[in-house]
């Protein structure tokens, strides 16, 4: 986990070497660095985090049932998946 961060605030630091060269002002510079920072590692841990998701669903056409299981193990995972091939479907 901290080695994601640590890539992001080198990227960052990248960003603000190439934004320093234009004369961008300090304030600037470093608002725009941190707004990069947090964009970064947000979506660096949003895409480790789907990695390791597992969704079931519904198979029946117009169903929206889901299940989303992180970190699962076997057991837990195919437990889930039987629950959502025979969950009682809404009728309209």
């Amino acid at each position: 986990m901290s080695g994601i961060v640590v890539a992001c605030a080198a990227l960052v630091g990248a960003i603000g070497v190439r934004l320093s060269d234009y004369g961008v002002p300090a304030a600037l510079l470093v608002a725009c660095s941190l707004s990069c920072l947090a964009t970064f590692t947000s979506l660096a841990f949003r895409v480790l985090d789907a990695l390791s998701t597992t969704t079931h669903q519904c198979k029946q056409p117009g169903c929206d049932f889901r299940v989303r299981l992180t970190n699962a193990d076997a057991a837990e995972n195919r437990r889930w998946q039987e629950i959502a091939a025979r969950h009682p479907h809404r009728a309209l």
